[in-house]
């Protein structure tokens, strides 16, 4: 367990936390992932030197269990021969050899837990590893994402967007003053079509007040 518990912040961690503090997120998944396969490489290797080591265990126990088998047929072959002296002695280095056993055994258990111990280790590594690599390019994206958006949201909050409109609507009304202000000057004036048509009307008028005046100097004069 030693060799995994300065790596259970990864195990454990949740990954989208991480990115929110991370300066560069495409880096720190990267570095994560890294992490992550050097980890698995190193337990993985440690689980191969345990099993090696139980190996190395299970054979010094099978020769401590044929030790025993062949110190208690000595004893046998020792009584058969009227030798009780020697009998004993061989029973005293099977004793040795199955108390020796007895301890193998207690570290051959020791063992086995580890193994299941790493096994789990690697098992969880590895999902986490998997799902990382899967996630990989969707967190990037919708990381981006929401940085484009947090961007824009900065950039054109509602204030900014209102006083923009502010902005524009009394850039607007200005423009209708100043057009206002030049058809001001047009009130009143005529063009020259218009100029010609009242100097006909009063050419016309002059005539007929001509000719008024006529009829009454003829009328006055008994004409």
């Amino acid at each position: 367990m030693g060799i995994f518990s300065r790596f259970q912040d990864i195990v454990n961690a949740n990954i989208n936390s991480l990115l929110d503090r991370a300066e560069d997120p495409e880096k720190m998944i990267r570095l994560m992932i890294q992490e992550m396969e050097e980890t698995l490489i190193e337990v993985r290797s440690t689980s191969a030197k345990v099993i090696a080591d139980k190996k190395t265990l299970e054979r010094r126990m099978a020769a401590l269990t044929q030790d025993a088998e062949d110190w208690e047929q000595k004893a046998a072959l020792a009584i058969t021969r009227g030798r009780e002296d020697l009998a004993r002695a061989a029973l005293a280095e099977q004793a040795a050899a199955t108390e020796t056993l007895e301890l193998g055994h207690n570290e051959l258990d020791a063992i086995e837990s580890h193994l299941e111990d790493l096994n789990s280790e690697i098992s969880q590594l590895q999902h986490k590893l998997d799902d990382a690599k899967a996630k990989q390019k969707s967190m990037l994206a919708r990381e981006q994402s929401a940085r484009s958006r947090l961007e824009i949201r900065r950039r054109f909050n509602r204030d900014k967007l209102n006083e923009a409109f502010e902005k524009f609507e009394r850039y607007e009304r200005k423009m209708d003053n100043m057009e206002a202000e030049v058809e001001s000057y047009d009130l009143g004036s005529k063009d020259l079509a218009e100029e010609i048509a009242d100097l006909e009307r009063d050419e016309a008028i002059d005539e007929a007040l001509a000719k008024l005046k006529a009829r009454m100097d003829k009328k006055d004069s008994g004409e």
